[in-house]
C-alpha cells in the first residue's frame, strides 16, 4: 500500500542507521581510549572486577614503597657497621702494638690516645647512621615494623605465644641458654593431640636465630616459630592444629619453661597484617649493645697486660658486630626478595586487568572500517526509501 502517512521502509532504513552509528560511537569510543570496558556502563560486572584490582594494586606501590624505605635504613646500617668494623680492625693494631714490652711511656700515651680517638669515632659514625629520621645503630633507637603484604595473614591452625622474658630482652644472635634460666637441657618438644612430632636439641652455643631455623627444621615445617625482639617473646604457629582435637602443646625436659611455651595454652592464629619487625641495634660504645666489651674503662693501653685484655675485648665486639650485621643483612635481603615478588605480583595484576578491559585495537579498527561503509549504505538506503512517496504523484498526472 501507497502512503504519505507511513513509510515503513524508510522506517527500516532508519532504524538500521541510528544502529549502525550506535555501534560506531561505541568502537570510536574504544579506539580513542583504548578500553573495551571503560566504565560500568559498558560492563558493570567486569568493571567492578578491574576497579577491585586496580586498588589491590594501588595497595601493593603502597607496601612497596614501605619496604623501599625500610631497606634504605637497613643498608645505612650495613654501612655503618662496615665503616664501624674498619675502625675496631684499627684499633686492634693499637692494641697489638701496645703488647710490646719495650715501649716508653709516652709511646704508650700516643697510642692510647689514637685507641681512644677511633673508639670516639664509633658513636660518630653510629649517631650519624638515620635515614628518613630512623636510626637501627644508635643506643635507644626505635624499632620499625614494615608492612610485608596487603593482606592480612593466614586465621587458620593454633598459636601458642610464650611468657615475655623479664629484664634485658635478647637479640637473635644472642643464646638461647641463660636467657630466661632456660639451661642446655631444656629441649623443647612441639606436639600434636599429644604426639611429639619433633624435638629442638638446645644447646650452650645455640642463638635465637638458630632455635627458630631448628624449630622449622625438626618439626618438618609444620609448626614455624618467631621472636619478637621488643619483648622478648616466642611465638609457634601449626596451620594444621585444631582446637580441641588436634591441639598444639610445648613440652621442655625438667622445670617447665614458659618463657619457651610450655604450660602455655595455644590460642587462634593472629590475623592481623603481615609485618616483619626490624631491631634496633645498639653499635656505640658505650651503651649495653654488641660493642660493649670495649668501653672506656675496659680498655686501656698503659700495661702489656692490659693492652692485651683490649686486644681479646676487641675481638670479641668484631665478632658480635659480625653476627649483628648478618641478622641485619639477613632482614635487608628478605626486604628485596618481597620486594621483588611485591613487583612481579603487581605486574602480573596489571596485565590480568588489561585482559578483562583492554579493547583489541586491531580487530577494532577493522571494525571501524566495516560500520562506516554500513553508515554510507544506510544513509543511501535511506535516500532512497524516502524517495518512494513520490510515485504517488505520478498516480495523479492528468
Amino acid at each position: 500500500m501507497l502512503s504519505v502517512n507511513t513509510n515503513y521502509s524508510a522506517m527500516i532504513a532508519l532504524q538500521n542507521l541510528n544502529f549502525t552509528n550506535s555501534e560506531l560511537e561505541s568502537v570510536q569510543n574504544r579506539i580513542s581510549t583504548g578500553f573495551k570496558v571503560a566504565g560500568a556502563k559498558d560492563n558493570g560486572a567486569v568493571f567492578a572486577i578491574a576497579e577491585g584490582q586496580r586498588s589491590r594494586v594501588s595497595s601493593l606501590s603502597a607496601v612497596n614503597d614501605g619496604i623501599d624505605r625500610a631497606s634504605s635504613a637497613l643498608d645505612v646500617a650495613l654501612s655503618a657497621g662496615d665503616s664501624i668494623g674498619k675502625i675496631l680492625k684499627d684499633m686492634k693494631t693499637k692494641a697489638v702494638a701496645a703488647q710490646a714490652a719495650d715501649l716508653s711511656t709516652e709511646q704508650r700515651a700516643a697510642l692510647q690516645a689514637d685507641f681512644d680517638a677511633l673508639r670516639a669515632q664509633i658513636d660518630q659514625v653510629a649517631n650519624s647512621a638515620t635515614f628518613n629520621g630512623l636510626n637501627l645503630v644508635a643506643a635507644g633507637g626505635a624499632n620499625l615494623n614494615v608492612v610485608m603484604s596487603d593482606i592480612a595473614g593466614a586465621t587458620t591452625g593454633r598459636q601458642i605465644d610464650s611468657t615475655v622474658i623479664a629484664g634485658v630482652v635478647p637479640g637473635l644472635s644472642a643464646y638461647v641458654v641463660g636467657n630466661g634460666s632456660v639451661v642446655a637441657a631444656d629441649d623443647s618438644t612441639f606436639n600434636l593431640n599429644g604426639v611429639a612430632i619433633g624435638t629442638v636439641d638446645v644447646t650452650a652455643s645455640m642463638t635465637i636465630q638458630g632455635y627458630l631455623d631448628q624449630v622449622s627444621t625438626q618439626t618438618g615445617g609444620r609448626v614455624t616459630a618467631s621472636y619478637n625482639q621488643s619483648t622478648g617473646q616466642f611465638s609457634y604457629v601449626a596451620a594444621e592444629a585444631v582446637a580441641g582435637s588436634n591441639e598444639l602443646t610445648i613440652t621442655t625436659a625438667g622445670t617447665a619453661r614458659s618463657w619457651l611455651g610450655q604450660g602455655v595454652a595455644a590460642g587462634a592464629v593472629s590475623g592481623g597484617a603481615v609485618t616483619s619487625t626490624i631491631t634496633n641495634r645498639d653499635f656505640t660504645v658505650g651503651g649495653a649493645g654488641a660493642l660493649s666489651t670495649v668501653s672506656t674503662a675496659a680498655n686501656l693501653l698503659n700495661t702489656t697486660g692490659a693492652a692485651s685484655t683490649a686486644t681479646g675485648n676487641i675481638d670479641t665486639a668484631i665478632t658480635q658486630l659480625n653476627l649483628q650485621l648478618a641478622s641485619i643483612g639477613s632482614q635487608a635481603k628478605a626486604l628485596d626478595v618481597q620486594r621483588a615478588f611485591l613487583s612481579s605480583l603487581s605486574d602480573t595484576i596489571e596485565k590480568g586487568v588489561g585482559n578483562l578491559v583492554d579493547a583489541d585495537l586491531a580487530k577494532e579498527s577493522a571494525k571501524l572500517q566495516s560500520l562506516q561503509i554500513k553508515q554510507q549504505l544506510g544513509a543511501q538506503a535511506l535516500s532512497i526509501a524516502n524517495q518512494a512517496p513520490q510515485v504517488i504523484m505520478s498516480l495523479f498526472r492528468s
